[in-house]
């Protein structure tokens, strides 16, 4: 018997180890790792483009429109300044997120070819990658990747990472004709967000949906701090039912599980904490083509998803941290410790 117990804590040692193990593999450590191979690669002309210091303005100047940005894009790199480039990337998210990232940014060849541009505003290699200080394990850093539709911001401080804004698009959200016909770069983000829209009663519609007609576009935009004015609206998710509730989590896993574990976790964290105090608003037509927006806002998180524009075929969705976009939380946390 007793040997018996010996083999079964054995066991559940090594099942702890082997989580830590995979738990380490999505830490501060590999994104550093993943920058200083991608910045060695570079010359001094691109490093001065590509790096910037971390107290920088340009690190809070984020969007996700198709315009003139900073920083080092993929077109101006060699090929294994690409691939370096997308391990860094890589690096900032989970498998899904990347698989999202990379399909999004490749729809501007789709558009390219719909819109008759000359390759300059549509552009599959026009995304720019920023770093923002000197990455390291411990010390205080951050980077950026972003264009069209795809904006994903990291801060590490003293190997703590914050992971928003957090911005992924789609346009088209369904590719219409062609050889990519029927693709959809954010499927999930769209049918679970119905599927719990469809989930309730009349009743709990009534409340849920917040306008009849769907917003142009997501609230916070591109803004340096997110933040929506009044009481959160829409229905809370202690007056849904069991399923309703699990279809809730789907939708939310959905946006956390874009990031790595480590973060992803983190996310997590911030749901559960939040329990019954999470509202999912609804504004616009609960059917499939019609222009539709939802949100679900919580004490430390936002999230933000519409597919207004383009006949209801373009997507906009966010994941905005309160007090911890661009890891503000983070740093006022270490200086005040290192005044302390």
């Amino acid at each position: 018997m007793n040997s018996t117990r010996v083999r079964l804590l054995a066991i559940a040692m090594g099942i702890v180890l082997l989580s830590s193990a995979y738990y380490r593999v999505h830490s501060a450590s590999i994104m550093a790792d993943s920058a200083i191979a991608f910045l060695n690669s570079l010359t001094p002309e691109q490093r001065g483009k590509a790096v910037f210091d971390f107290k920088d303005d340009e690190r809070m100047d984020w969007h996700f429109i198709p315009k003139p940005r900073k920083g080092l894009p993929l077109k101006d790199m060699t090929p294994t300044q690409k691939h370096l480039a997308h391990a860094l990337l890589s690096a900032g998210l989970s498998q899904r997120g990347y698989i999202k990232a990379v399909t999004i940014m490749s729809l501007d060849d789709v558009l390219r070819i719909m819109e008759h541009d000359d390759g300059v505003r549509r552009n599959p290699e026009g995304y720019f990658f920023s770093v923002f200080g000197e990455p390291s394990d411990k010390g205080i850093w951050g980077f950026r990747v972003e264009g069209h539709h795809v904006s994903q911001n990291f801060t590490i401080v003293n190997g703590k990472i914050a992971g928003s804004p957090s911005f992924f698009g789609a346009n088209p959200a369904m590719v219409p004709d062609g050889p990519r016909k029927g693709l959809r770069a954010l499927a999930n983000e769209e049918d679970l967000g119905r599927e719990l829209i469809q989930s309730l009663n009349p009743d709990q519609q009534k409340v849920a949906i917040v306008d009849k007609e769907a917003y142009k576009d997501i609230f916070t935009m591109a803004s340096r701090k997110a933040a929506l004015t009044g009481q959160p609206s829409g229905i809370q998710a202690s007056k849904m039912t069991a399923k309703q509730r699990e279809l809730l989590q789907n939708l939310l896993d959905e946006y956390c599980y874009n990031m790595p574990d480590q973060l992803a976790q983190d996310r997590e964290e911030k749901v559960k904490k939040a329990g019954d105090n999470l509202y999912f608003a609804w504004a616009g037509g609960i059917e499939k083509t019609q222009p539709h927006y939802y949100r679900i806002q919580a004490p430390a998180f936002l999230i933000e998803y519409d597919d207004t524009q383009n006949n209801a075929n373009h997507i906009h969705s966010v994941w905005r941290d309160y007090d911890g976009d661009f890891g503000l939380d983070l740093l006022k946390q270490h200086y005040e410790t290192s005044h302390r």
